[in-house]
């Protein structure tokens, strides 16, 4: 029998190893097929009556201990910030009643998520939540200084605007009339079903944005010293900043792993929902896991092409930058043992590791540099995080009357919605502060030419 047949059969998921193991132990002895299949309903039925069984004994006693089981308490997180509304602070609480939960932390900026708030990080004993990761996998920021003087922003404004209105893509199916090169094509993407299906969608929006808080923009650079690892002295630069992750692929690989974790959740955890995880011992929680990294080199790649034929139609030349994901599982050691360390919307911020921590369309980015706080798990906030929904957005603010304002005080904003002005994000000047025992500021970028997706929906 399969596991497909044996859960038709009523055999919980933690208890397809024992049963199999019994199964296996009595077609080697007495038992054949429907006597097996026979035992094992009966098993189920009244597993008491089976704890001194040679084959399924140890079955009998796993049916029993689940029935028995008392949900443990959810650990405690450590939370940075106070801007932080009590539904959020509960989802948390909801995601440390994960049996195998080992630590967890809430970055400044977190709101409510799927599965997990945004700014939510959770490490795992042997599994992961997809939903935990996110649907948008391996969402990133990706910085590049250029090598032109900051008056060119300017005096050639339109230089600029051109360069991201022909080399960008925005919006929900977007794609490249003609697809872009990459390396990233030539991997494996025979990994999962869902990742060879969608290799054609993939190709095709190879070097587009989405919708959603996805942007690509100019600006200022300000380092106030010299940095080694940049290799950049103090000064103002012409920086092009990125905001863009795996696109329709990314969320058709966490759909399809979530539904599998879903489908197997044990009785007791059946109200977790989008917290379903999966286990790194299983054939699903291994392809998830393959199929997740290769989503981040995708989304690598995405910010490559951009960075790539956008500065290629400016004229310039990149001469340094920075980059990172905020929405991945990494396999990390804490405490002495290994765990899967999921940053929801939450940024790398282990000892020396460079950063960037965006603001708004009209508020700063922050390139930063972590500390290495072991409390936090080694992270950081990914942004200044929103205070208001989406719908909120839209029925209270006028893109166009914010456009205007934006412009008088020198950002252009070439492309939006409502849903992303300034005004629904949290200060991001006030969640740098709450986090200083996190990350160190290296230098700060002020956005001045912007393009997002305007037709208001949010893919990611």
């Amino acid at each position: 029998m399969n596991t497909t047949q044996l859960r038709k059969l009523g055999v919980p998921d933690e208890c397809l190893t024992t049963v199999i193991q019994g199964i296996q132990l009595a077609a080697a002895g007495e038992l054949r097929g429907k006597q097996i299949k026979d035992r094992i309903a009966a098993a189920l039925k009244q597993p008491t009556d089976y704890l001194a069984d040679p084959y399924f004994g140890e079955f009998a006693q796993h049916l029993v201990d689940a029935a028995n089981f008392v949900r443990p308490a959810p650990i405690s997180f450590q939370q940075w910030g106070t801007d932080i509304d009590a539904a959020c602070q509960s989802q948390m609480r909801q995601a440390c009643s994960l049996p195998m939960a080992v630590s967890a932390a809430l970055m400044p900026d977190a709101h409510i998520g799927y599965g997990i708030p945004i700014g939510g990080v959770l490490a795992l004993d042997n599994a992961v939540v997809p939903y935990a990761v996110g649907v948008d996998i391996a969402c990133r920021m990706k910085l590049s200084v250029l090598d032109m003087p900051t008056v060119q922003l300017k005096d050639n404004f339109h230089r600029f605007k051109t360069a991201l209105l022909n080399g960008t893509r925005f919006g929900i199916g977007s794609v490249h009339e003609k697809p872009q090169d990459h390396g990233v094509m030539d991997a494996d993407w025979s990994i999962s079903r869902v990742t060879r299906e969608h290799k054609e969608k993939a190709w095709r929006q190879l070097g587009t944005s989405g919708s959603g808080n996805h942007f690509v923009e100019f600006g200022v650079l300000t380092l106030g010293q010299r940095d080694d690892e940049l290799g950049l002295d103090p000064g103002e630069y012409v920086a092009l900043l990125s905001h863009s992750g795996s696109r329709g692929t990314g969320a058709a690989v966490c759909d399809t792993y979530s539904s599998i974790a879903r489908s197997r959740l044990p009785k007791q955890f059946e109200d977790v929902g989008r917290l379903a995880w999966l286990s790194m011992d299983d054939e699903a929680g291994q392809e998830y896991w393959a199929a997740m990294n290769l989503m981040g080199d995708y989304a690598a790649a995405n910010h490559d092409v951009i960075h790539r034929l956008v500065s290629k139609l400016l004229g310039a030349r990149i001469i340094s930058g920075v980059e990172n994901h905020h929405n991945f599982a990494w396999k990390e050691t804490h405490g002495g043992r290994e765990v899967i360390v999921h940053r929801k919307g939450a940024t790398p911020a282990g000892a020396g590791v460079l950063g960037v921590i965006p603001g708004s369309m009209a508020d700063p980015a922050f390139v930063v540099r972590g500390k290495g706080n072991e409390a936090s798990l080694l992270s950081a906030a990914h942004g200044a995080g929103r205070r208001m929904s989406r719908t909120a957005a839209r029925e209270k603010y006028s893109f166009r009357a914010v456009q205007k304002d934006l412009e008088m005080k020198g950002v252009t904003i070439l492309s939006a919605g409502a849903d992303e002005v300034p005004y629904v994000y949290k200060n991001i000047l006030e969640v740098m502060a709450a986090q200083d025992d996190l990350v160190e500021v290296v230098a700060r970028f002020d956005p001045k030419i912007v393009k997002m997706s305007d037709d208001g929906r949010n893919e990611d």
